[in-house]
């Protein structure tokens, strides 16, 4: 059983958290491997590290075929994440074409332009693209 110093934990986890993806799995199970029997839970218990991410570095190290991450398909920041700017210019544009209902009955305001005008105004009024926008 090898010994583990908190000087080499650190260098293990601080290796660990250099790699990304398949390389850093496979240094994973490398590193179990070397640990022996128990290793995984050792690994788990004392590195911190995810127990199924060892088990997939495990396979992908016996197997020698290794699982795609696909990091670019993990899907699209929300527009609000994107264009943190975008409610605020939205609101300006809105509020100065809002009027309240004719005959007080509510509180809420109308606005007569469609998401398609407010959406022209926003390219040409607050410089965004049409491509950064939602599509409408």
């Amino acid at each position: 059983m090898l010994h583990l110093t908190d000087d080499v934990k650190q260098h293990l986890i601080d290796t660990a958290h250099g790699l990304r993806g398949s390389d850093r799995r496979l240094f994973m199970a490398r590193t179990i491997k070397l640990l022996g029997p128990g290793g995984q839970r050792r690994a788990e218990r004392e590195l911190g590290w995810n127990r199924h991410t060892l088990i997939k570095g495990r396979h992908e190290l016996d197997s020698g075929i290794v699982c795609l991450d696909a990091f670019s398909q993990r899907g699209r920041l929300r527009a609000e994440e994107r264009l943190p700017h975008l409610l605020d210019d939205l609101k300006a544009i809105v509020d100065s074409q809002s009027q309240t209902d004719p005959r007080f009955r509510t509180q809420r305001l109308y606005t007569r332009l469609s998401a398609a005008v407010v959406r022209q105004q926003l390219v040409e009024q607050k410089g965004y693209t049409a491509d950064e926008l939602p599509a409408i």
